[in-house]
């Protein structure tokens, strides 16, 4: 068998796979042009094992590798492309130069003002809102947790339990 025939049409074979890459806007194309490159190469791999007539086919096997990591590539590229479509709304290669999710706010945003007096329905220090009941502070009643004081464990009650 010549090798010539196999060698071109994998060539023109790449060759449009390369051209589909870098000229395509469409994430799903640019998966296909991929695949064609692929393709193209299994072509190869078996074109030279029929060539030099090896015993253990490892051109075929070879390919076969690449057919099955081939299938898991459009597998996860295909999800990938489903989830950019969700988030963006589109699948064009142009559109999707940021990493950043499109309801993130980016450098060149402008910011939002900032508050200077207190806040809405701010109570003044030392005011009793209406109707609140005000709390008395004073030392720690015995049996609450840390009557100890701070840093201090309670201490244990009559019958020996802490």
């Amino acid at each position: 068998m010549h090798l010539l025939f196999p060698l071109v049409l994998s060539a023109l074979l790449f060759s449009l796979g390369v051209y589909g890459v870098l000229a395509r806007r469409n994430v799903v194309l640019v998966l296909m042009s991929v695949e064609l490159m692929l393709n193209a190469v299994n072509l190869d791999l078996v074109a030279f094992d029929v060539y030099l007539r090896d015993l253990l086919h490892a051109g075929q096997s070879l390919a076969l590798f690449v057919i099955t990591i081939a299938a898991a590539e459009v597998g996860l590229g295909l999800a990938i492309v489903l989830q950019v479509f969700r988030q963006r709304a589109t699948v064009a290669v142009d559109a999707l130069d940021e990493l950043a999710e499109p309801d993130t706010v980016t450098a060149d945003a402008v910011p939002l003002p900032v508050p200077t007096g207190p806040p809405a329905g701010a109570v003044p220090a030392g005011a009793v809102p209406a109707g609140a009941v005000p709390v008395r502070s004073g030392p720690a009643r015995s049996g609450a947790a840390g009557a100890g004081g701070p840093g201090r464990p309670a201490a244990a009650d009559s019958a020996g339990q802490p």
